[in-house]
């Protein structure tokens, strides 16, 4: 087992690392600098809330990576990741937020030390957590080594899931269930969204039995209205009201694995557009769903829920979802394939999705969806046991 409170075996670890080297071999990269949090975790085990200042993970061809931060973020690294002590190393306090010195030189040091100041070295260019300035830093302190774009080589690997996090997904997923019951039965004209988004975080972290919750990775998308025409918005202390839909889209998150899920909610007598576009949207779900099979392709999720739709009449385009799994803040998704019309992605079993196929109108949204899985044979597999439907409260 891995030592420490890492959540997963030595063993699963070392499949990861595997398929990350063979990917790194491939790609002629001989160091990779991770600074995806989501990356690091599934390489290394390493959970807190310090991706606010830099750290990463540097893994090479052969040895043990190594994980690099804050000193005092050492001491989580060292409660969190599987690595032995000397694999975990902290920079000192002076480098935060200096307007004289900069991390990347530390890291630059540490490079240095093991002897790849004249490697090849992979970092993710397009990153949130990878700035301007700490990669010309890392450039100017490494003058001799070449810089690779390695944006998005870790999160490829991490596409198929193995039985384990197949597991953590499921207990996300029960999670998930019994925060959009609490947002579907607490609905209601004249409830406060804040409060109603207090009750569907407490439901969250609280769990499920045994299953504690999780912070998830976006906060809970609840607009009402208008606002419900756009896809991001949050919530504010606007009581709701009747002739209104509101869509919930929310996760539970267990040891940062998510399942997520969206249902609609609507106080009142909906007109008819919109039940006409339940109707056709949830025609489009099944459809989708019978595609989502392995040796198909992520396009072929998509089109058939477009073809659907544009038989009723509806034109939607973009993107209809993405892999997901472990993440931290911003988002839950993975950030490699796309289930849109030009993604040609091979589904392959293991494979977990969040099935997105909302409908944003001028007037009002509708949002249902769900985390699927890829099977070894058949439709995929919905992990959220919540009615497919448009909710009504009179």
């Amino acid at each position: 087992m891995a030592p420490g409170n890492a959540p997963f075996s030595r063993a699963e670890y070392d499949r990861r690392i595997a398929k990350t080297r063979a990917a790194m071999h491939q790609a002629g990269i001989e160091l990779l600098f991770v600074t995806d949090p989501s990356n690091q975790a599934w390489l290394t085990g390493y959970d807190g809330w310090s991706f606010y200042v830099h750290q990463g993970v540097l893994l090479g061809l052969e040895g043990e990576p190594v994980w690099w931060g804050r000193h005092m973020d050492s001491i989580g690294a060292g409660r969190t990741c599987w690595m032995s002590a000397e694999h975990i190393h902290g920079y000192a306090d002076h480098y935060v937020q200096s307007t004289e010195r900069h991390p990347m030189q530390d890291l630059a040091d540490r490079i240095r030390a093991l002897g790849f100041e004249g490697a090849r070295i992979g970092v993710e260019m397009e990153n949130y957590y990878y700035s301007a300035k700490a990669h010309a830093v890392l450039v100017a302190e490494l003058p001799q080594a070449q810089m690779l774009d390695a944006t998005a080589l870790v999160n490829w690997q991490r596409l198929v899931k193995s039985e384990d996090e197949i597991a953590f997904v499921r207990n996300a997923a029960r999670i998930t269930e019994k925060v959009m019951q609490v947002a579907i039965e607490r609905a209601e004209p004249g409830l406060r969204k804040n409060d109603l988004v207090a009750d569907i975080y407490h439901a969250g972290i609280t769990g499920v039995d045994d299953l504690w919750g999780d912070y998830p990775a976006i906060v809970p998308l609840t607009p009402s209205g208008l606002d419900a025409t756009a896809a991001h918005l949050t919530w504010n202390g606007v009581p709701m009201r009747e002739g209104e839909a509101t869509f919930f889209e929310l996760s539970g998150c267990y040891r940062r694995y998510h399942a997520p899920l969206c249902r609609t909610v609507y106080l009142g007598t909906p007109p008819e557009e919109v039940l006409r576009a339940e109707a056709a949207q949830l025609e489009g779900i099944e459809a989708g769903l019978q595609a989502a099979r392995a040796g198909n392709r992520t396009c072929d999720i998509a089109n058939a829920f477009i073809d659907v739709l544009k038989s009723h009449g509806i034109d939607r385009n973009g993107r209809c979802g993405y892999p997901i799994g472990l993440s931290y803040p911003p988002d839950w998704g993975e950030r490699s394939a796309s289930i849109r019309s030009e993604d040609t992605t091979v589904l392959e079993p293991g494979m977990v999705f969040h099935f997105m196929p909302a409908l944003w109108m001028d007037t009002w949204g509708l949002e249902t969806t769900e985390t699927i899985l890829i099977t070894e044979d058949g439709a995929a597999e919905t992990l959220c046991d919540v009615e497919r439907k448009l909710f009504v409260k009179g």
